[in-house]
């Protein structure tokens, strides 16, 4: 027996164990995902389709996310729902590891890189905001949130740029140093206005306690997680939810698409936002926290930190493709905040 194979009948046997914890009774147990800490099964009780999970989170934000996914369930939203255990638990502890039981879903991911796809999968994410409206984390779970932190983030990513300029102009015979260098004073000033902006906003009282504005964010929608089913789009994996405004998933979403398309535009951004807000109304003042974060050059930020924090291979190509991308995008972005 080859190891993989003793590998996956140890994790039916480990699955066929942890559910012996709830009144279920299975027939068939597959292994879907596996390779790390987080597994996932494909179980078959009668006539029911189940999915046993293994997290990887500690227990504490394990309660956060989890009982995030319950509440958003019970009000209405798509997400799927979670089967508790024998001891009324949604969690269940096994040889010091995290499982959970959820329905099984199923459908077709959404493609976000066709437009009928993307405006679905907007729609989908901002019923999953609205539904999410409201939650309070249980005791013991440990809060995940990014609630005022924008203004710090900013300025502790420019102050990066700094020192790898530093870093870069002692080492400018390398290739990717050099170029590095040769934006890294356009990154800081846009980094600069993106910092001056957030901080003239009316970011804090969006952010502050008591605001309408804030949801849970999911900060990985993408492909695999939009899920489209007879009953609507459902959303999948919510381990990373966070409290946030809105415009942490929309910004994430937005830029992955100009990155696709190695394009910036006011009809993406806009068609995006008006996708959005169809369901979930967000007013100018959020918008303008949208744009501003749009403007902030993290997609720069996500690709130079492999050199500078991982000490990984960038090649100067990718570096000037991104930093010419960051530039074009300026004067489409500047073109939004003028005109709120």
């Amino acid at each position: 027996m080859d190891n993989h194979m003793k590998d996956s009948n140890s994790l039916v046997k480990l699955a066929l164990d942890v559910l012996k914890n709830y009144d279920i009774s299975p027939s068939a147990v597959t292994v879907v995902q596996s390779g790390s800490i987080k597994t996932v099964w494909k179980i078959r009780a009668g006539s029911e389709t189940l999915c046993l999970k293994r997290l990887k989170q500690t227990y504490d934000k394990a309660l956060f996310s989890v009982n995030a996914q319950i509440y958003i369930k019970n009000k209405g939203g798509n997400v799927p729902g979670i089967m508790l255990n024998i001891n009324n638990q949604p969690i269940t502890i096994y040889d010091d590891q995290l499982f959970v039981v959820y329905e099984w879903l199923n459908g077709r991911d959404l493609n976000f890189d066709i437009s009928k796809d993307l405006e679905l999968a907007v729609k989908g994410l901002a019923k999953f905001h609205t539904f999410s409206k409201g939650y309070s984390p249980v005791e013991n779970a440990r809060t995940s949130s990014k609630l005022g932190k924008l203004p710090e983030q900013y300025a502790s990513m420019k102050n990066k740029f700094a020192e790898w300029k530093a870093i870069a102009a002692d080492n400018a015979s390398a290739p990717h140093h050099s170029t590095y260098l040769k934006y890294a004073d356009s990154m800081i000033a846009i980094a600069g206005r993106a910092i001056e902006l957030i901080n003239k906003s009316s970011y804090d009282s969006l952010t502050g306690p008591g605001s309408d504005s804030v949801v849970l964010c999911h900060q990985d929608y993408g492909k695999g997680n939009a899920l489209m089913t007879d009953n609507g789009i459902y959303v999948l994996d919510l381990d990373g939810v966070t409290f946030d405004l809105p415009s942490r998933d929309l910004r994430k979403i937005i830029g992955k698409l100009a990155e696709n398309k190695n394009h910036w535009s006011v009809c993406l951004i806009n068609e995006v936002t008006d996708w959005y807000t169809q369901i979930n109304p967000m007013d100018e003042k959020e918008k303008h926290v949208l744009y501003i974060d749009l403007l902030f050059p993290h997609w720069f930020f996500g690709l130079v930190k492999n050199i500078y924090k991982s000490n990984k291979a960038v090649k100067s190509a990718k570096i000037e493709k991104i930093c010419k991308l960051e530039q074009y995008k300026v004067p489409i972005l500047d073109s939004l905040l003028q005109n709120k």
